[in-house]
């Protein structure tokens, strides 16, 4: 017998799925079955439909004006914004279930399941009836973008809905934590983080929006500290610039000092040394949280440091955004202070009285007598006791200003240490107050010239 022959298997052949040009991932395979369900289900015809799809139509419900704006870079973070914008994702999250709605009539075509869908949400009149109509947070989302809602009335939040805020979980309403949910699930998504991570306590002062974004920002600062490390360079003023773009502010409302006149915050935080409002001298909360954060800000100052400045030392940083200080004096600074401002904007000099002793008050102080510096070309060193203001400004404006606290002889030495550790130059206990600038001498009193500088500036890159 002779040898059989092998049986020719034939391999049955995989079908390769189709490239979205536009994602470069594979395309959704979509079943017909819904479709022809939702054909099926359409009380409208295409016909019918046409007619509120006129100009008419379209002019009386516009998409919002931003959609029309090219995305911003600095808005998309690691995650990037996906198909939505930041501008609508932080509006609806602030949405309750009394917020009034109004929908546009048959927005969507029929034939398709959205149509279905958008036909029976569509009679609500409020968040609260559009959800227990079959909306999901995804749709309002969609339709605010497309045009398809407007907000007529009722109660919106001031900021995105926080469980932490809430004092009991029973006061949330069904929009509030189908909002939530989504809304921590989104974050997580854009800001490539695990849900974890945005688990507050209960009367936290940070929202779960402004955690998530800091530890974005705390992420690209190590990353830009490791690759400074292993380039063997200093920190370079865009790189600061990108990770206080990446930061969220607190609204702060008790820098009423500074305020502008009509607002009732400023965006402004303290990171290092501070005395807590029980008195003890802690490292603040964003310090401790975000170190990266921190001791990026500090290495800047570090590389940029002139030799006549070599004996400043800092135990604190602000870090400050969009708001123009109105003339003040700092309350109880030890020492000068170091000042710098980042971003991309006009105007916004820093202006110093450097002879003020506080012997006259604010408004009476001399006109021709103050020093205008363009802080955003240029480092500088006052004294931040003295009377100072910043001019007004368009665009994105920062600022950092490194100090120390006046009651920084008085920190414990776990407090030194961990500042030590972000790399602050701290005073020692007995650091002299005028030891890099002299004192004021005032502008209404006869004294003799002093000798040595009261302000300093230095052209920085």
């Amino acid at each position: 017998m002779g040898r059989s022959q092998p049986l020719k298997v034939m391999k049955k052949l995989k079908k390769v799925q189709a490239i979205s040009e536009r994602t470069g991932k594979p395309k959704i395979v979509r079943q017909d079955r819904g479709r022809l369900a939702a054909i099926k289900a359409s009380k409208m015809t295409k016909a019918e439909w046409l007619r509120y799809q006129t100009a008419k139509y379209k002019e009386a419900w516009p998409k919002p004006d931003y959609m029309f704006e090219p995305r911003k870079e600095g808005l998309v973070r690691d995650g990037g914004e996906g198909a939505y914008r930041w501008q609508t994702f932080e509006l609806v999250t602030r949405w309750t279930s009394e917020t009034k709605l109004e929908y546009r009539p048959h927005a969507k075509a029929p034939g398709s399941k959205s149509h279905v869908r958008y036909e029976r949400y569509s009679k609500a009149k409020t968040v609260g009836q559009s959800l227990a109509l079959g909306a999901y947070p995804i749709d309002w989302i969609y339709d605010y973008e497309h045009g398809f809602i407007k907000v007529t009335g009722g109660k919106i939040r001031d900021e995105p809905i926080d469980r932490s805020k809430v004092e009991h979980d029973d006061q949330l309403t069904a929009v509030d934590n189908a909002l939530e949910s989504w809304f921590i699930r989104e974050l997580c998504r854009r800001c490539k983080l695990e849900r974890w991570q945005l688990t507050l306590e209960k009367g936290c002062t940070e929202s779960v929006f402004v955690r998530a974004h800091r530890l974005v920002a705390n992420r690209k600062a190590d990353e830009i500290l490791k690759k400074a490390a292993k380039q063997r360079r200093a920190v370079s003023s865009e790189e600061v610039t990108d990770i206080l773009k990446a930061w969220s502010f607190s609204k702060n409302p008790f820098r009423v000092n500074v305020m502008p006149e009509g607002q009732k915050f400023v965006k402004s935080d303290t990171l290092g040394l501070l005395r807590d409002r029980g008195g003890r001298l802690i490292v603040t909360r964003p310090a401790r949280e975000y170190p990266n954060v921190a001791k990026l800000i500090a290495r800047w100052l570090h590389g940029k440091l002139p030799k006549q400045a070599k004996q400043f030392k800092f135990t604190s940083l602000n870090l400050n955004c969009n708001y123009a200080a109105r003339r003040h004096r700092d309350g109880n600074n030890f020492g000068p202070s170091m000042i710098k401002a980042f971003g991309e904007f006009t105007g916004g000099e820093l202006s110093v009285w450097p002879e003020d002793d506080k012997s006259g008050n604010l408004k009476s102080l001399p006109e021709n007598k103050k020093l205008t510096l363009d802080i955003s070309k240029n480092l500088a060193l006052f004294n931040g006791n003295t009377a100072h203001e910043v001019a007004d400004f368009e665009g994105n404006r920062f600022s950092v200003v490194y100090f120390t606290a006046g009651c920084h002889s008085k920190m414990p030495d776990d407090v030194r240490q961990q500042l030590k550790e972000l790399d602050f130059m701290l005073p020692k206990t007995t650091e002299k107050r005028y030891s890099v600038l002299r004192a004021p001498t005032g502008y209404f009193s006869k004294v003799s010239k002093a000798k040595g500088p009261a302000v300093m500036s230095w052209r920085v890159k």
